[in-house]
């Protein structure tokens, strides 16, 4: 990346890897926007310029599907032994950090598909530690178990260990999820009470997409519903207890941190799902950015240039400052 400036080429190249297609002001401001490019398949997505740790263990002797890919900015290290997962110490300048969570119905996706790598590497790239995570799919398990998984990822990200050898500051940690991670990101940054410096609490949250009111149908296709009622583990909505306590929409209060959120306007899940998720978060004082993209792009296929500007602006703005480099020329 020589004499250039790497975000916009970052950028891109995500935009190409993610099924694409979204500047929103923070705060209680909202904007409607159009897509800037069409969809197209995922292509070469790897950035070799970016160090992953794969198959990280975020629960020491957990489940096959509770570990996460580390991404880490490229910075010189400092001196020393090389830690336990071969990878030298980072700067000892604190760093924020971000945690991914897929998309699937709470039953499908992987950390390291194409997509998720490309994304996880892009936050890398513009100076975060990101950790794209798998956790335990239904119907092999059911709630709470997948947002037991994403709490135990913050718990991991903060402990003092990675704090040392990441350089990760244990008070700056977002969110980054969409679809059925877009739910789970939601209801983490919605849950308990106080400050966003401790235990599972976060200080940003960006969703995409995101189911967050599972009280009752949804008025989306029979197949969501399914999945929905399998991921709460209830044979229909009249006698799940799981609902309530699965829902975004109902946990919040005025401590929860910034959100951003997005969706399009003639998707599968129907728009009312953020624009009551928002009214209610604002109704509470909670800082939130809503970006509204017209068509029916779902998630991640609404993240062209603009829209991916949009989410680094937000992470920047309620997790900066993210330290300059030599190596990532960033800034």
């Amino acid at each position: 990346m020589i004499g250039v400036n790497p975000r916009p080429i970052a950028a891109a190249l995500v935009a190409a890897v993610l099924l694409l297609s979204a500047c929103a002001p923070t705060g209680d401001d909202s904007v409607r926007v159009e897509p800037t490019a069409q969809p197209v398949y995922p292509q070469l997505a790897t950035d070799p310029d970016i160090p992953v740790v794969e198959d990280v263990a975020y629960v020491p002797g957990g489940d096959e599907l509770q570990k996460l890919d580390l991404c880490l900015p490229e910075q010189p290290a400092t001196q020393g032994d090389r830690n336990v997962e071969g990878v030298p110490p980072t700067s000892v300048q604190p760093r924020p950090a971000v945690i991914l969570v897929h998309g699937g119905s709470w039953r499908r996706g992987e950390k390291d598909n194409v997509s998720w790598r490309a994304m996880c590497q892009w936050f890398a790239r513009n100076g975060y530690i990101a950790a794209s995570i798998d956790y335990r799919l239904a119907p092999a398990v059911s709630f709470p178990a997948p947002l037991e998984d994403v709490e135990a990822a913050v718990r991991w990200m903060r402990d003092p260990d990675r704090v040392e050898r990441y350089g990760v500051d244990p008070e700056r940690i977002g969110l980054f999820g969409a679809s059925a991670g877009g739910h789970l990101v939601s209801l983490v940054g919605t849950s308990g009470e106080g400050d966003w410096t401790s235990g599972t609490r976060v200080a940003a949250v960006v969703e995409l997409s995101a189911p967050v009111d599972l009280h009752g149908p949804m008025n989306a296709e029979p197949l969501l519903e399914s999945d929905i009622l399998e991921f709460l583990g209830c044979r229909d909505y009249a006698d799940c207890p799981a609902a309530a306590l699965a829902s975004p929409a109902g946990q919040i209060d005025p401590t929860d941190p910034p959100f951003f959120v997005a969706h399009s306007t003639e998707e599968f899940i129907p728009i009312s799902q953020s624009d009551g998720f928002v009214a209610a978060l604002r109704d509470a004082g909670v800082d939130t950015t809503y970006v509204t993209l017209e068509g029916r792009l779902h998630a991640a296929s609404m993240l062209d240039d603009a829209m991916l500007e949009r989410v680094l602006t937000f992470f920047d703005d309620k997790l900066g400052p993210v330290p300059v480099t030599l190596a990532s020329g960033r800034r």
